[in-house]
């Protein structure tokens, strides 16, 4: 699938096409030039696809007729239908594309940049968790004897004790499990194009050795650490495990061991972080573990309080 499945030459806005090949070839710039991580350009070429359609629906005909008051009363009626995160990002969209288009002499004037977007502020994370007997429970009942689970178990261990992100995971080639000091590291490519190297947590050690060595992978190092299974073989693949498969896998997992809470796989960045710091770890070491550029965004993960607040609702003796 194009990374601009949204957008293609043979649809684009009316209000873009309509002005020329020029403003065309701008507008498609904007996102295969300045945009490099595909999650954000998908995002920002639906919301800029959405806002350019509904413009044209109340009688726009070129992008030189945008106001800032259709760009609020677009941002109100996506207020409506989406929670406030994901107005913000649309809204982001918007103004990123008109300052690519003001550069690029197609409009004279952002009309988004006096827009103000939705209050919102976060101060818990919403990231369902785990306790660390369930994270345990869950890694001790996957069945090893075969190559899916032996990856399973070294995939769920590395979001764990790495607070890996899945799409770091999942991108991770066999070489970049790699021994320094006498002791196994990771290498994580993580968003922004930044390498991200941690020493292994022994658990996660076991994990990936017994996996690249059960499954004959540890000699390939320039091929994928986590790859699909073969139909009918129960063999690795070629092909690298995509995050949707990843996440059906976890599903499973997790009910088969009994867990209840409807965990994703973010949520084992979530419980690796709590556990690290319910014993004794410091919010900047765990920072800096994550990779995290503020302690703000690592205090989303750490849900310790919610033991507390449970012990607390329980004194309520009725």
């Amino acid at each position: 699938m194009s990374l601009l499945a949204p957008i293609t030459s043979a649809r684009l806005p009316i209000l873009v096409s309509s002005s020329g090949e020029r403003v065309g070839v701008c507008f498609l710039e904007f996102f295969t030039a300045q945009i490099r991580n595909p999650n954000t350009r998908r995002a920002y070429a639906r919301a800029a696809m959405e806002f350019l359609t509904w413009c044209e629906s109340v009688g726009l005909h070129g992008l030189g007729e945008i106001q800032p008051t259709h760009v609020a009363a677009w941002i109100e009626i996506e207020g409506r239908r989406l929670s406030a995160p994901s107005v913000k990002q649309s809204l982001a969209a918007l103004r990123h594309l008109f300052d690519w288009l003001v550069v690029g002499q197609v409009m004279p004037t952002n009309p988004a940049a006096s827009v103000r977007g939705p209050r919102h502020s976060v101060r818990v994370g919403k990231t369902p968790v785990l306790d660390a007997d369930e994270a345990r429970h869950l890694l001790d009942s996957i069945d090893t004897t075969t190559p899916v689970g032996l990856r399973d178990r070294a995939l769920i261990a590395l979001m764990v004790y790495s607070f890996a992100r899945i799409g770091a995971a999942v991108g991770m080639r066999v070489e970049d499990v790699f021994t320094q000091n006498r002791r196994l590291w990771v290498r994580l490519h993580e968003k922004g194009g930044k390498d991200h190297a941690m020493p292994c947590h022994h658990n996660l050690e076991h994990a990936l050795t017994q996996y690249m060595e059960g499954t004959g992978i540890v000699a390939e190092p320039q091929s994928y650490l986590f790859r699909t299974i073969g139909r009918g073989t129960g063999q690795l693949t070629e092909t690298p495990l995509p995050q949707s498969n990843a996440h059906a896998m976890i599903r499973r997992r997790a009910a088969a061991a009994g867990i209840a809470t409807k965990i994703g796989c973010h949520s084992f960045r979530a419980t690796g972080i709590t556990a690290y710091l319910k014993n004794g770890g410091t919010l900047e070491r765990a920072a800096a573990m994550a990779n995290h550029a503020s302690t703000r965004t690592t205090q989303l993960y750490d849900r310790r309080n919610d033991e507390m607040s449970l012990d607390e609702v329980e004194r309520i003796a009725i």
